[in-house]
């Protein structure tokens, strides 16, 4: 409780970082198309290097972690040889002890010397497969996907250079190296391994923004790295090679089906579930709950028409719709007149509110109309239960997810987070098919871990 009460006083200080006015990176290739040797030239004069060497800075010394973006989500990162920082961690998430936290590194040489007691001279990994730590079979997978949104599990060496907090009693340890410039230069410059996992409250949507983080971690942690939205949107994708044949623990920006095109890994199989499993999980994002927003998700496998709302809401004053490829707004309200649409746009997808009349809606209910939808749609305090029970009317706030599975695993947790802002009550979200598209895996776990209930025709 000492511990709650400390943090919940922190400063929280939001620093703005363009990485293209950081300064000057040199990336080389080696050897079977792996990221070799790279190194980053700092601008003097400029204020976004100076940001970043603060960063750095506190990366190197406090026991307090940094959020940062990378190019899945943004994460909260500490020295992953510290205890204390780790320990930061898993305090300002109220994260579970037993859940393991990945390990973010900027070059392959910095994994290499994890996994040995001393850095081996560069000639004995000339041709990438011979004493090398690295096992061979991650080989195709690191030529292929990193930098990128991929973390293998990998043998703790003995004696361990990490924080044991950071396996979370686990004789592995995942890694990967993020492909963001801005999350590279920030591990490099430290010359530490970042333990990070997504910058937000567990069981909440993942952030995708730096103001996500700041929603959620205001007051836990005294700095976020403001990098602009992520690419990615959703995790990375978790792979165990160490077992025959090799599987998935958690999907992510790397399809089964690109996987599978590397070498050793044509039999890849799926080993995660896509509900809250028990036993001590094997990666992150397995055992509890994830990705949920306040109000309650309902996943819909069928059209989505106004007798399901009603079926399925009872009696709510606001629903959120999250559409991807056939659902419509206007399909939704043709029960009924709608009386206003006001379109908003939002980073990373648009807001329309349609208030349907109460004969054909799911409760009586309706939000104050003004005349800016920008004050309407985001209130800070939306209204919830309770309030303008007598009106005649329903509000239903429509997010667009996008059509194509990488465009909605990057708007996805925006768009939870979203609607919750909006203050709806009950939240329906399109289903999509989850062998459709690198990403589409990855969205529909994270959707099946936050909906409480599935419909299907």
């Amino acid at each position: 409780m000492e511990g709650k009460k400390q943090t919940s006083q922190l400063h929280t200080e939001l620093i703005p970082i363009d990485v293209e006015k950081v300064g000057d990176f040199v990336f080389k290739e080696s050897e079977k198309g792996f990221l070799g040797d790279w190194s980053i030239e700092l601008s003097e004069a400029s204020h976004d290097a100076a940001n970043l060497l603060k960063a750095v800075k506190r990366l190197q010394s406090s026991s307090l972690p940094v959020a940062f973006p990378t190019e899945t989500v943004y994460g909260l990162g500490a020295d992953a040889t510290r205890s204390d920082a780790v320990a930061g961690i898993y305090r300002a998430k109220q994260r579970p002890a037993d859940n393991p936290l990945i390990v973010h590194i900027s070059s392959l040489a910095q994994l290499r010397q994890l996994l040995t007691s001393s850095p081996a001279p560069k000639s004995t990994y000339t041709n990438g497969i011979t004493q090398d730590p690295i096992p061979t079979i991650y080989h195709p997978l690191i030529s292929r996907f990193w930098p990128g949104p991929l973390t293998i599990l990998l043998p703790l060496p003995q004696p361990s250079p990490l924080a044991p907090s950071v396996t979370g009693s686990l004789s592995t340890f995942g890694v990967r190296m993020p492909s963001s410039r801005l999350a590279l230069a920030l591990i490099h410059l430290a010359g530490l391994p970042i333990a990070a996992p997504s910058a937000n409250v567990s069981t909440r949507p993942s952030p995708t923004t730096a103001a996500h983080v700041l929603q959620d971690l205001s007051g836990r942690i005294e700095l976020i790295v403001d990098g602009g939205p992520c690419e990615v949107g959703v995790e990375s994708t978790v792979v165990d090679g160490l077992v025959k044949p090799p599987v998935i623990l958690r999907p992510g920006g790397v399809s089964i089906e690109m996987l599978r095109q590397c070498p050793g890994w044509e039999r890849v199989e799926i080993g995660y579930r896509d509900r809250t499993e028990t036993g001590v999980p094997r990666a992150p994002g397995m055992k509890y709950k994830h990705y949920s927003p306040t109000a309650r998700v309902i996943l819909v496998h069928s059209q989505l028409n106004m007798e399901l709302l009603k079926k399925h809401s009872g009696h709510v004053k606001t629903v959120g719709v999250a559409t991807s490829k056939t659902w419509r707004d206007e399909d939704l309200a043709a029960s009924g007149k709608t009386t206003t649409a006001h379109p908003l746009s939002t980073t990373q997808a648009t807001l329309r509110r349609l208030t349907i009349p109460k004969e054909t809606a799911i409760a009586s209910y309706s939000k104050p109309n003004t005349s800016g939808p920008r004050q309407n749609l985001l209130a800070d305090q939306p209204l919830r239960n309770g309030e303008n029970q007598d009106s005649d009317s329903v509000d239903i706030v429509f997010t667009d997810l996008g059509t194509d599975p990488p465009t909605i695993a990057q708007r996805l947790f925006s768009a939870l987070r979203e609607l919750d802002k909006q203050g709806v009550d009950v939240m329906f979200v399109e289903a999509i098919d989850a062998t459709e598209g690198h990403a589409a895996a990855a969205v529909m776990n994270r959707l099946r871990k936050a909906a409480e209930l599935e419909i299907y025709p």
